[in-house]
């Protein structure tokens, strides 16, 4: 972290790291020239050196262009200290994940708001010829009553670098228990499910019955 620190320190004051995953690592850090909070997510090196600068900045430009209400926007990209890194808003709340280990189901009414969102910002993105190839519970945030989908781009160049391998259980994201009361005796679909349905499914949210 010190060399991180020290590498960004004109631009970025590191705080504290706030989590690490298989993928990268996330510091919680204030913009020195906005003085607003941010999440910066630096890359593992392997997975840097495997992505490459030139291609890690090409799939964040096409992200950064997406702007909708449900998806967590990016604010700076680049190399520092030899890894790669992208910053973000720092949202001061659970990821889905978090909230689903902690409460185990959702209310109708708000997993239908969630998903919902989730939904608004694939399909947004879709239609900007953006694919996210990672969705799962770890890359929404929930803040407020609302969904952000995290991590545009750059999921989908390491899926493409890494052949799919990110170094999670893809089990983990995709649920069949998502609402219960939709849910019929056979869990697999009698149809080719929509791009809605796949979202739905892997972002894992269920929801109880009333």
């Amino acid at each position: 972290m010190n060399q991180l620190a020290a590498a960004l320190a004109d631009r970025y004051r590191l705080d504290r790291e706030l989590g690490a995953g298989g993928m990268a690592t996330v510091y919680l850090a204030e913009d020195l020239k906005h003085h607003r909070k941010v999440a910066i997510k630096v890359l593992r090196e392997e997975l840097g050196a495997l992505l490459g600068p030139d291609r890690f900045v090409r799939e964040i430009n096409i992200a950064a262009a997406l702007t909708h209400p449900h998806i967590l926007p990016l604010h700076d990209s680049g190399e520092a200290a030899g890894q790669l890194f992208y910053v973000m808003p720092f949202v001061d709340g659970p990821t889905l994940r978090e909230r689903l280990e902690r409460v185990g189901q959702f209310p109708i009414a708000e997993a239908v708001r969630v998903l919902r969102d989730i939904a608004d910002a694939m399909a947004y993105a879709h239609a900007h010829g953006v694919v996210h190839r990672d969705i799962k519970p770890e890359n929404v945030m929930l803040s407020g009553r609302h969904a952000l989908v995290t991590d545009f781009g750059v999921a989908k160049a390491l899926s493409a670098a890494t052949g799919g391998r990110q170094g999670h259980d893809r089990r983990r994201g995709v649920r069949h228990t998502i609402l219960h009361g939709a849910r019929t005796g056979d869990r697999r679909p009698a149809h080719r499910p929509s791009r809605r349905y796949l979202c739905v499914r892997g972002a894992g949210l269920r929801a109880a019955r009333g």
